[in-house]
């Protein structure tokens, strides 16, 4: 089927042909949206300039909810283990009444790139109901000139309509909200949920599904560079700090969550920011505050008080509260969004049983192991009577947004780390002196001095130990560090059977959750498992 051009040249992705509703707006300028979203009353505008806006029911992603077409394309290639399948016919009938749905209203389209490196970037177009949803999008995709939108071909499609209800009978849903991915159309569906992070995290889910394929490694990470252009990338889950280490004032930001390892380096995929809101401050995070408070910004489920003023220490609503803005928000950051092949690649933990060293140094099979491990832990500091730590395991730092199988992610990472002799770290910003409850956090001054040490190639000369028992190699000491002794995490702790308890623990948390990729890797990467039985050695 050949379908009209929209607005001058832009073609119609031929898998969802809208047709002109009440009004098409087509790449609306960052003003435009903002004024229109106020306009719509979708929000309000904040003392601090930003639009603030409620989420509604939804105050994170539905990850229960999302579905990937099984089809020729993807049945070899899925890791259906971790991802949920809908079948061509029922994706179809959604198609059909997402698109009775978005000709009955106003739809806001943004023709916008995913990656910085020309070579591998991909042309998305973004349907969306909301004006603040196209904000958003157009703030955290990487926006083409004037002249780069005329002959702008599609490639793939991003359709967003949160009044849309699915219906789990017709559909094969599993409630009324919806994300829908066909990755053969190179089309996604999202319905039934206002949380502006779907569209985001859908194209990422794409990008590392296809490419692998090319070579590229996809990861959820941020990346930050010396003034060489010397890059550094930061893998970590929630509350581990990847947002806030990456924003150092004395290095220049590339990316705060996603990227591509190329051959030729690494690419940012986005162009803006979406960071945690939860107990921001000037003080602890200058760059990320001055950014989010200021017009145009998006603030999500922050609450106002009466006088329209942000309190970013409230998390009545949710603690998932969240900024996005425009990377040229950040004054040290990356005009282009590339660099150059990393010299460091870091893996962040917080890990509140207490054993794991500030910092550690991984061959490429530990670095291999621990990413597919993608460990952190949680505590659950807010409910009474509870100080056990809890393990959580997310495979590649970014479990949801891995379509393939996590195997195929970390020989990818191994085969890089080998091939650019790319050092790389595990750093544990987490509890030192005993678990959580017993010890403490460990010191944000003593973090950055390693960090700052190991990206700086001054650790590289320094004496080593090998721990016992996770096999990695331990600075003897670091200059500088005030707490020698926090390198030796046993040593920090006063009753050393309840270390070697705590580890036996972790240690036997670890080997059980690697079990479900033992068959997947090779020797020397199951051999980087952590050896319970050396763990008071």
């Amino acid at each position: 089927m050949i379908l009209k051009a929209i607005n001058g040249g832009m073609q119609t992705h031929t898998t969802f042909p809208i047709r002109e509703p009440g009004q098409l707006h087509m790449n609306s300028s960052r003003d435009e949206l903002f004024n229109l979203a106020i306009e719509r009353k979708e929000g309000v505008r904040a003392a601090n300039g930003a639009f603030a806006v409620n989420t509604g029911a939804h105050t994170g992603r539905s990850a229960q909810d999302k579905f990937v077409v099984l089809n020729a394309t993807t049945q070899d290639d899925i890791w259906w283990e971790s991802n949920k399948a809908m079948t061509p016919e029922q994706f179809e009938l959604l198609r059909e009444d997402f698109l009775k749905h978005a000709n009955e209203r106003d739809i806001f389209v943004q023709d916008l790139y995913a990656g910085a490196d020309e070579a591998h970037r991909l042309n998305t177009r973004v349907y969306c109901e909301f004006a603040w949803h196209a904000l958003f999008i157009q703030h955290l995709m990487i926006e083409p000139t004037a002249e780069q939108r005329v002959d702008f071909d599609v490639e793939f499609t991003v359709v967003d309509l949160p009044s849309f209800k699915a219906d789990p009978e017709r559909h094969g849903t599993r409630t009324e909200t919806v994300i829908a991915l066909d990755f053969e159309n190179k089309l996604v569906l999202i319905g039934g949920t206002e949380y502006a992070g779907e569209m985001k995290k859908s194209v990422f889910t794409y990008l590392n599904f296809v490419l692998p394929a090319k070579n590229i490694m996809p990861m959820h990470c941020s990346v930050n560079e010396d003034d060489d252009g010397r890059s550094a990338v930061f893998f970590g889950l929630s509350g581990t700090g990847k947002t806030t280490l990456s924003a150092d004032p004395k290095r220049c930001l590339v990316g705060d969550d996603e990227h591509g390892w190329a051959p030729n380096g690494v690419f940012n995929f986005e162009g803006g920011c979406y960071a945690k809101a939860i107990k921001l401050s000037r003080d602890a995070e200058p760059e990320i505050f001055d950014a989010i408070n200021r017009e145009h910004a998006v603030m999500e489920n922050v609450i106002l008080d009466e006088n329209g003023v942000p309190d970013f220490d409230d998390g009545s609503l949710t603690e998932n509260t969240r900024g996005a803005y425009p990377l040229d928000f950040i004054p040290n950051a990356s005009k282009t969004g590339v660099s150059g092949q990393p010299l460091n690649v870091v893996m962040l933990t917080a890990d509140a049983f207490g054993v794991l060293p500030p910092i550690a140094k991984l061959t490429p099979a530990q670095a291999m192991y621990h990413f597919l491990s993608g460990y952190t832990a949680k505590v659950a500091g807010t409910e009474k009577g509870v100080t056990e730590p809890t393990a959580t395991f997310s495979t590649c730092f970014g479990a949801p947004f891995m379509p393939r199988h996590p195997s195929v992610y970390g020989y990818l990472l191994r085969d890089l780390i080998a091939e650019h002799d790319v050092d790389c770290w595990l750093v544990n910003t987490g509890w030192t002196g005993g678990k959580y409850g017993v010890g403490h956090r460990m010191p944000i001054k003593a973090t950055r001095l390693l960090l700052d040490a190991a990206l700086g190639g001054r650790l590289s000369d320094v004496p080593m130990r090998v721990d016992p028992t996770f096999g990695f190699q331990i600075p003897e000491s670091v200059e500088g560090l005030e707490d020698q002794s926090i390198l030796t995490p046993r040593d920090t702790w006063a009753d050393k059977a309840a270390y070697d308890a705590s580890a036996a623990k972790l240690v036997d948390i670890f080997v059980e959750n690697f079990k479900q990729y033992e068959t997947y890797v090779s020797a020397d990467v199951r051999a980087a498992a952590p050896q319970v039985q050396s763990a008071a050695e």
